[in-house]
């Protein structure tokens, strides 16, 4: 279409208004409208802009009919050079473009707050670039195709690291179980604390040693028994004070929370832990040391434990006692020191009692109890309850004595370690499956003899 004189119209027209396809030039010559026209307005894409021989070419302003701008340079009609687009979402590109495409270094933010600068082909993001999101997670490395493909590092708003290698959007050796070292079933002294160690893995059982800040948390647990509801007695009904939902484990039964805490967390007389090598793992003894022997910060590490062993003679009323804090992974690892089961709260000795009535009947447990054997131990455990503020006969004392001195720790028997991931918000939108570790506590009526002669033996063979 030859160009009209400026200020003149070239074009279809209807009713003596432009309508269709026309070509405007502006009294300034270095300025034109060539498109669709309706009841005489411009009805499409407005450009203002120099021309050469009629085409786009140089520095212009296109404004789009779908709402969006571009304001820069143009070449023979499309845009070329450099130059800062809006679209009609808002979002905006400054930088360089081929083509009509972005294409080579820019910036662009979009619509939901995320920026990108770095390297473009072909409309998409490529080579190297730093992708800041509106959550406050950062990437910078390369990309491929549009997403992290090669060398990068990403710092997730939730504190978790990944640097290493990424593939079409997600880490190579990215964590996929927890797993706790040590042996299926883990053996303690009564009143002894461990430490335990605890890997992020891949599907190949590699450690993920590029990973670094997911927030991982220590549970322990006692097998959860059901009381029917029908029960006359309150037991039923304490189950729904505690408000402890049962938690699923891989043993084949379920777990209710049992308190845990940290053995540095009271005023404790530390003792030393002697291995104790059985056919299940790994134990701890406690030894009495001569105060001014240990050093403040001294421990005893093992392949799956240390036995720094804190005394809870003097009882825990009125201690301050510290649940184990969560744990960041470093580099696919993280430890869980001077971890104790504490004394059974007063809520906790009906479940117990169960598994001592259950043994000494010679039967597995049935998860039913009698109405009258459930009555007596409620009313033993109101006694217990009881006796602590008053005063009674001294029969009766002297078996409560017995009774706080038996209880002044954990119990004997069987539990369960859990380690799950409380990252927030999940790394990647996905949490990792928890991992379950038996622990079996020891009377502590071990003779040190015996604990010698076993270590001894140990040893030898």
């Amino acid at each position: 279409m030859a160009a009209p004189r400026p200020g003149c119209y070239l074009g279809a027209a209807k009713a003596q208004r432009r309508e269709g396809y026309g070509l405007y030039v502006y009294p300034n010559s270095f300025f034109q409208y060539e498109g669709e026209w309706k009841q005489g307005r411009k009805h499409g894409n407005t450009y203002s802009g120099q021309f050469v021989s009629g085409e786009l070419h140089g520095h212009g302003v296109m404004q789009y009919k779908d709402g969006g701008k571009y304001e820069g340079e143009f070449s023979y009609g499309v845009r070329a050079g450099h130059g800062l687009l809006v679209d009609q979402d808002g979002q905006t590109y400054q930088g360089s473009f081929h083509n009509n495409k972005k294409h080579g270094g820019g910036k662009m933010t979009f619509k939901n707050g995320d920026k990108y600068e770095g390297d473009w082909i072909l409309d998409q993001r490529q080579g190297h670039g730093i992708l800041h999101c509106a959550d406050g997670t950062i990437y910078e490395g390369q990309w491929r195709n549009d997403v992290f493909n090669g060398q990068g590092t990403e710092i997730h708003c939730s504190g978790v690291i990944y640097d290493g290698l990424w593939i079409n959007g997600y880490p190579a050796a990215q964590a996929k179980k927890i797993v706790i070292l040590g042996p299926e079933v883990i053996d303690v002294i009564q009143g002894s604390a461990i430490t335990l160690h605890v890997q992020l893995q891949n599907e190949e059982g590699e450690v993920s040693e590029y990973e670094n800040g997911r927030l991982l948390e220590i549970w322990a647990g006692v097998k959860n028994h059901q009381i029917p509801a029908s029960s006359s007695t309150s037991l039923f009904k304490l189950i729904e004070e505690v408000e402890r939902k049962p938690v699923k484990t891989p043993f084949g039964f379920e777990c209710i929370s049992y308190p845990l805490m940290d053995a540095v967390s009271g005023s404790w007389e530390l003792k030393a832990a002697v291995p104790i090598s059985g056919k299940s793992g790994f134990a701890l003894a406690d030894l009495p040391i001569p105060k001014g022997d240990i050093e403040p910060e001294s421990r005893s590490d093992t392949q799956f434990g240390t036995g720094d062993a804190p005394s809870n003679e003097d009882g825990f009323e009125g201690e301050s006692l510290r649940p184990p804090a969560s744990q960041r992974v470093e580099r696919g690892c993280v430890v869980f020191r001077n971890i104790m089961l504490a004394p059974p709260p007063a809520n906790y000795q009906p479940f117990m009692l169960l598994d001592e009535l259950n043994k000494k009947g010679g039967k597995k447990p049935s998860g039913r109890i009698s109405a009258e054997k459930a009555e007596k131990m409620t009313v033993s455990q109101e006694k217990i309850v009881d006796s602590r503020s008053e005063v009674t006969a001294k029969g009766y004392k002297s078996k409560q004595d017995q009774h706080s001195t038996k209880n002044s720790r954990v119990l004997p028997g069987q539990y369960v370690i859990m380690v799950h991931e409380v990252t927030m918000p999940p790394f990647l939108g996905q949490t990792l499956p928890p991992a379950f570790k038996l622990l079996r506590v020891l009377p502590e009526k071990t003779k040190v003899k015996n604990i010698k002669k076993e270590t001894v033996k140990a040893i030898s063979t």
